[in-house]
């Protein structure tokens, strides 16, 4: 049975459609990611899962209970680690994690130690009772991430877990991520609008925009869905139009476009078809070639590259304000 079963979930901000007809299942112990811009909806998706908001309409069980009629159960069996900060800049490292075990009602005789876990499993023991207010960015999101652990959850929310934090930083949350996952058997669902961050923690990954999944795979199974390597051509002169028709009869060539004054392929076996490739050109001035990444995959499903929109979030402060 899934830890997650999510069945046409949807919600909608009066004209706005922020998730639009949702439905998959994540397993037990999958770190599974969204993968989309901001205003994509994927932040509404995961409130919606985490009972902070109601459905417009559709269904979902979270740790086989109900969000819409077992909401305490859905809450006791999730951690969530929001997108913006939420921790007591007043209160010690030690002191927040108390709160919180306190709030989730773990047994007295369970805390001290289940605080004492956590501390070190972030590696902040040293630093247990200094205030959070004197924590870094990366401090911070490490005890946000120890706090959801204390009542042991089943399920861990990661909303944009590893944004505005500096590329070493992040890559200490992932280890984090990926050691939490190993070691406690937990499923994990983060959002986020990093490739190289979708790509290296999840199992598999839901493509989402404008509300909806466009696609859904493992990290490699989307990549290889490009079917050719990307090779990026700066020539010395634009091509013409039946220099441009010659070269997509080549077998090995699955597409051809002239961007901003370079030429973007799309080729099978680009090292092996090189030397062909630019013989059909004519004078290069630069080649580069890359393998198929995610935001290919996403610019082919969808028309164009990950991108920076505020429309969820826009409607998310209508939804705010008028509560």
């Amino acid at each position: 049975m899934p830890t997650i079963s999510i069945s046409s979930l949807t919600k909608r901000f009066g004209k706005l459609t922020a998730v639009d007809g949702v439905s998959l299942s994540i397993e037990k112990g999958e770190i599974f990611g969204l993968l989309g811009p901001n205003g994509a909806g994927k932040t509404t998706l995961l409130s919606m899962l985490a009972v902070l908001m109601e459905p417009t309409s559709g269904d979902a069980r979270v740790a086989g209970s109900d969000i819409r009629t077992q909401a305490l159960a859905v809450r006791k069996s999730i951690g969530m680690v929001f997108q913006g900060g939420s921790l007591d800049n007043l209160l010690t490292a030690r002191e927040n994690l108390e709160l919180h075990a306190s709030l989730f009602a773990v047994p007295k005789e369970l805390r001290a130690r289940r605080i004492q876990e956590a501390l070190e499993l972030v590696e902040l023991t040293d630093r247990a009772d200094e205030r959070a207010g004197n924590y870094s960015g990366g401090m911070k999101r490490r005890l946000e991430i120890a706090r959801a652990l204390l009542h042991h959850p089943q399920v861990l929310f990661l909303d944009e877990p590893t944004v505005g934090l500096d590329p070493q930083t992040r890559e200490h949350i992932w280890a984090y991520i990926k050691k939490l996952a190993q070691a406690e058997s937990m499923t994990i669902i983060l959002t986020t609008h990093y490739m190289e961050e979708a790509d290296l923690l999840c199992d598999r990954i839901a493509l989402i925009d404008r509300g909806k999944i466009v696609q859904l795979d493992t990290p490699e199974g989307l990549k290889r869905q490009m079917g050719g390597d990307r090779v990026k051509l700066v020539c010395a002169k634009a091509c013409g139009r039946q220099q441009l028709a010659r070269m997509r009869k080549l077998p090995f060539i699955k597409s051809v476009a002239q961007e901003d004054g370079h030429l973007a392929l799309v080729v099978l076996n680009a090292p092996k078809h090189l030397q062909k490739i630019l013989a059909a050109v004519g004078v290069v001035e630069e080649v580069h070639v890359l393998p198929a990444s995610l935001n290919d995959v996403f610019l082919q499903y969808t028309g164009h590259a990950i991108r920076n929109e505020s429309a969820e979030d826009d409607a998310q402060a209508h939804w705010a304000a008028h509560r």
